[in-house]
């Protein structure tokens, strides 16, 4: 019986190009493609969160399936499906280090779905991450906030109204409406 060996960085790099994998439970854990409208959604979190770069002048704006790599105990990395980052750029590796400010766009569901993402919030708390958020564009329609220093009480934006990020990005806002289909 030969002992189960626990994935590394390396293992992430060898991810067959456009991949998206993290590292969690040292077990390497493939996702499979985002699907039209959460991947969408994805990129219109980070068209807008790369407006704010531009307009800031620092932090970085990312899109879908950019590795971060943490130290935690049970994880070793993220691919959120929409990011800003403020540590440095290290240039064609993966960024050292959680995003201050994560997106999820959901595209499963159910009480396991729900575990996964609720145990992938506390490590990016964990890790750093300031606020987490969690849209929800195919059944609720909504934007779930999530902010580490008060990690059990989202605020709730639905359509008609702004969500926001503070205070990972101070005046940064996006309209709910824009995220739906």
């Amino acid at each position: 019986m030969s002992a189960k060996t626990e994935a590394t960085i390396e293992d992430l790099y060898r991810v067959p190009e456009n991949g998206k994998a993290e590292i969690v439970n040292g077990e390497l854990i493939l996702m499979p493609p985002t699907g039209g409208v959460p991947g969408r959604t994805g990129g219109r979190i980070y068209r807008s969160l790369d407006d704010y770069e531009r307009k800031m002048g620092s932090g970085y704006a990312f899109p879908d399936n950019i590795g971060f790599i943490v130290n935690l105990p049970n994880r070793r990395s993220f691919s959120p499906d929409a990011a800003f980052f403020t540590g440095e750029l290290r240039g064609g590796l993966f960024l050292e280090g959680a995003p201050v400010f994560a997106a999820e766009v959901r595209s499963d569901y159910g009480q396991r779905a729900e575990a996964q993402m609720m145990a992938k919030r506390a490590d990016y708390f964990a890790a750093g991450t300031l606020v987490v958020w969690d849209v929800d564009v195919l059944r609720e329609k909504l934007v779930r906030v999530y902010r580490a220093a008060d990690p059990q009480n989202p605020t709730i934006y639905r359509g008609g109204e702004i969500a926001e990020a503070e205070p990972a990005l101070p005046g940064w806002t996006m309209p709910v409406n824009d995220l739906l289909p």
